[in-house]
């Protein structure tokens, strides 16, 4: 669901990015419709503990092997902070809208992202919007209302809490290109996964429930899908400008919709459906005029 931006490697290999980001995008689709199922026997603090826990067991090795040049030491905690917050926000509602939007609505709605990231650029970095952003911003506005159709649609509190999901994981990105300048994407990485396995243990206090033997492994499965995804996108993004391989995340929508419908039946209507291209548009259109801006 996050794009963490790599620091080195070749950036001229399109085809292998985009391919690798698409490979990211059917394995984040995988995770969602497990999710999805879990959700049917399990509250979403239990799943969410799950999939971080499920990262800390493959942090923890690291630990022990990592090279001691490579120190974890920060001077700026509180962007750390700031940045886990806002991702296990954005885990949080992405989940529990997986457990009552359909598939492909929950995944559309959290990757609303590339829309909100150059309004918290502009609001918390000062960086100038261009004209083509603020159309692709609008449009994306107009995309997401059609998907939640006021009145009568998604326009209630599961659709609001998948956008929220949408924004904060904005935040988190913009968070974690603030601090690309002296942190190293290991470094973020170890923060985020500790911070959110020891909060979202907190919850389990009062909402756990002991998940059944398939069930268990289908959580271990989305555990390694979601870490083998982040690989695929990370290492996508370094070998190509986002602006050439971010559409492809897209794909998440399309594998969505399909895995919707061959486990739940579920259909998209004409209104989501012209609400999910406008919002896919914008995303597109927006992460390759934001990747112009920021290319000195």
């Amino acid at each position: 669901m996050e794009l963490l931006p790599s620091q080195n490697g070749s950036r001229d290999r399109p085809v292998a990015g985009g391919l690798l980001v698409l490979a990211s995008a059917l394995l984040f689709s995988g995770v969602g419709a497990i999710v999805k199922a879990a959700s049917e026997e399990l509250p979403a603090e239990v799943v969410v503990f799950f999939r971080n826990a499920t990262a800390m067991a493959f942090l923890l090795p690291w630990l022990l092997i990592r090279p001691r040049n490579l120190s974890l030491k920060t001077n700026c905690l509180h962007l750390h902070l700031l940045r886990a917050a806002a991702g296990l926000g954005a885990m949080y509602c992405f989940f529990i809208a997986l457990g009552r939007l359909r598939l492909a609505d929950a995944m559309l709605l959290c990757y609303t992202l590339p829309i909100f990231i150059p309004i918290i650029e502009w609001f918390w970095l000062k960086e100038p919007v261009s004209r083509q952003t603020k159309i692709a911003v609008i449009v994306g506005f107009v995309g997401i209302t059609l998907v939640l159709k006021p009145g009568f649609g998604l326009f209630q509190a599961a659709g609001l809490v998948g956008l929220a999901s949408g924004l904060l994981a904005a935040l988190a990105i913009v968070g974690i290109r603030r601090m690309t300048a002296t942190e190293p994407v290991v470094r973020v990485v170890f923060y985020f996964t500790v911070f959110s396995t020891l909060v979202s243990a907190v919850p389990l206090a009062w909402a756990w429930r002991t998940p059944s033997a398939p069930l268990l492994g289908a959580l271990g499965v989305m555990g390694v899908l979601a870490i083998l995804a982040q690989m695929c996108q990370t290492k996508g993004y370094s070998l190509a400008p986002a602006g050439q391989v971010g559409p492809f995340n897209y794909g998440n929508v399309v594998f969505a919709a399909l895995l919707g419908w061959f486990f739940w039946g579920e259909t998209l209507d004409d209104l989501t459906l012209a609400g999910a291209v406008l919002t896919c548009a914008a995303g597109i259109i927006a992460t390759y005029h934001s990747e112009r801006t920021i290319k000195p």
